[in-house]
């Protein structure tokens, strides 16, 4: 006598429904009602197992089946209608259709993640297309990431940590369109290492150009925000930044970035004697300490001042911000003697923005500037290296304004 053989209850549903197709409308429906039934089915078996006991038979807790709940999911061939089942105690979570999960959340988030990579809204039209299936208009990209301007505002004012070890300030130059007219603006840009040794971006500001009044109103934004003390901030030298800090946060230390001065001098050297002007002034600035770096600076002084004098004017008068960084431990000396924290961020962020060389408007720029920050932040989880050993030079070094 044959075995029966037994019949999978999907395959004869299939059958069925494939016999009856006359069109590709027809065709698209089954797909879709055979897609609904799949899914169902999991979503029972997995009550199922969550429930630990079939349907008829007495729970060991109390919890049994309670009907459905309808649930419209995105799906790669379109809108389907699903019945979640549910149990007494609300405690089945699926996992083929997560709680509080559609697709179209996903889809959100790569709308999101190509904008910031400074694709367009056509693009991105295309490119969910291509990887989905699901048409979206220009509109509905539009209005993706219209939401993260709300984003944006509550990242910009969230309330910030009272004290800072190190702040790294510098701006970007974007071209943006104002009154039908392309001009240069500046984002201002402010990273802080903070109490748990982890980089975090402040705040991005934005004004038609990059001055020390408008530093200070960053600052005092920050302060307003809850910071209550900088320890130390490294800048460029652009002319009133030290005297800005020192309005709003006194007691900062302040060091100006070694690097952009080195730059700024050799600006005023022929370049047959630049090789010999920069291995002089790297006795300066490489000194063990500050007293080598004095001796230094004078040897080289008497060297090349009179030839290039305005080179050496512009040491003698930022001398005591572009020392600072010699009253600290190596380690920290490292972290603040140049802007290069911060030059790194500048960099990475332009590179998700170059493929805009001109910005709409302000809420464009600063939309696709956060956006990238976003992004880079997300790599940032690690503490600075030797952070155990740094946390300890600062709490030494600055024992009167900061204890854990």
């Amino acid at each position: 006598m044959k075995e029966k053989k037994e019949v999978n209850p999907m395959q004869q549903l299939a059958e069925q429904m494939f016999g009856k197709i006359k069109d590709k409308s027809e065709a698209k429906n089954v797909l879709s009602e055979l897609y609904n039934y799949g899914i169902e089915a999991m979503l029972k078996a997995e009550l199922d197992e969550h429930l630990e006991h079939d349907k008829h038979e007495e729970s060991p807790d109390g919890n049994y089946r309670n009907g459905s709940s309808k649930k419209n999911v995105k799906s790669s061939i379109g809108d389907i209608a699903l019945n979640i089942p549910r149990d007494r105690h609300s405690t089945f979570s699926p996992i083929a259709v997560p709680k509080h999960d559609r697709m179209i959340d996903k889809i959100e988030d790569v709308v999101i993640g190509l904008y910031a990579r400074g694709m367009n809204t056509r693009d991105i039209e295309d490119q969910i297309k291509d990887i989905y299936g699901i048409t979206i208009s220009e509109t509905t990209v539009s209005n993706i990431t219209a939401r993260v301007l709300e984003y944006m505002k509550q990242w910009q004012t969230r309330p910030l940590e009272k004290i800072y070890f190190a702040v790294w300030m510098d701006a970007i130059v974007v071209k943006v369109k104002e009154n039908g007219k392309v001009s240069n603006k500046a984002i201002s840009l402010v990273i802080g290492l903070n109490k748990e040794g982890k980089k975090e971006v402040l705040g991005m500001w934005i004004n038609h150009n990059e001055s020390a009044s408008f530093w200070m109103s960053v600052l005092t934004d920050l302060k307003a925000r809850g910071v209550e003390d900088i320890l130390i901030a490294s800048t460029d030298n652009l002319k009133g930044f030290t005297d800005a800090i020192k309005a709003v946060f006194p007691k900062t230390d302040t060091q100006l970035c070694v690097v952009h001065q080195i730059r700024n001098s050799s600006r005023y050297v022929v370049w047959t004697d630049k090789k010999e002007f920069m291995a002089d002034l790297k006795e300066v600035y490489n000194a063990v300490n500050i007293d080598a770096a004095c001796q230094a600076f004078e040897k080289f002084k008497a060297k090349w001042s009179k030839k290039y004098p305005h080179a050496i004017l512009s040491w003698e008068r930022n001398w005591s911000e572009l020392t600072a960084f010699f009253k600290y431990p190596i380690e920290i000396r490292k972290m603040i003697y140049t802007t290069n924290t911060i030059e790194s961020l500048n960099s990475t962020i332009r590179k998700y923005t170059k493929t805009k060389t001109v910005f709409p408007d302000d809420s464009a720029v600063l939309k696709a500037v956060y956006l990238a920050i976003n992004i880079i932040e997300r790599k940032w989880t690690n503490q600075i290296r030797n952070w155990g050993l740094i946390l300890n030079q600062f709490l030494i070094t600055f024992e009167d304004r900061y204890s854990l």
